[in-house]
């Protein structure tokens, strides 16, 4: 078994690797949140996430769960819980991931397996640094619905439609929310701290529910 390092420092790619030794990684790296692992029939990618990959990802779920607060949106947040399939021989860890619409099938399971659930509808991706496996692919496969992809500076909001993601000006899940207004506060880190990024966000989000109503 070879390991080679593509691209990054961040990252190493296992070829050759069974079902049941990535089964066996995931179980090692429970108490290690800073390493994930993406699987796809056969190969295996560990990243051990830097700084700015987690800033954002982070920084994304917090106006995620920013606006289903003030929208009164019930949601189940699972974090970079697991998605995998046997069946598939494929498997990854969302940076972020939420039921939205299927959240009421899912709030009193202890324990969500993706061969009797529908997967989280949606996935939050941070591409500072680009994965060595098509992710993407991988969350077509699982019938991820909507997954938003951000590099730093262009998030791409992304559903699954007729076979294929197409790119979308605003979410599916969240159509008050768009990438627009999105990347506007997702910037506005650089200059302020994020409790007052959350707050304004709150206050844009009120802002728009009122001038709907009005």
């Amino acid at each position: 078994m070879t390991a080679t390092l593509i691209q990054s420092p961040d990252r190493v790619v296992l070829p050759n690797i069974s079902w049941q030794t990535y089964q066996s990684l995931i179980t090692d790296f429970e108490q290690e949140p800073a390493i994930r692992l993406t699987y796809d029939r056969g190969m295996l990618e560990i990243r051990m996430p830097l700084d700015p990959h987690e800033t954002y990802k982070k920084l994304l779920g917090r106006l995620v769960e920013a606006a289903t607060e003030e929208l009164d949106i019930e949601i189940r947040s699972l974090g970079s819980r697991t998605c995998d399939r046997a069946d598939l021989a494929r498997g990854l860890e969302p940076d972020q991931c939420y039921y939205i619409q299927n959240e009421a099938l899912v709030r009193g399971v202890a324990q969500i397996d993706l061969n009797q659930f529908p997967p989280p509808d949606l996935a939050l991706e941070i591409d500072i640094t680009s994965s060595s496996i098509n992710r993407l692919s991988i969350y077509a496969a699982l019938g991820v619905p909507e997954v938003w992809r951000y590099d730093g500076q262009t998030l791409t909001i992304l559903s699954w439609q007729n076979g294929e993601y197409l790119s979308q000006d605003r979410s599916i899940a969240l159509p008050l929310l768009n990438a627009e207004n999105l990347v506007r506060f997702l910037a506005l880190r650089n200059t302020i701290g994020e409790t007052k990024l959350v707050k304004q966000f709150r206050r844009w989000v009120k802002d728009s529910v009122a001038e709907v109503e009005s």
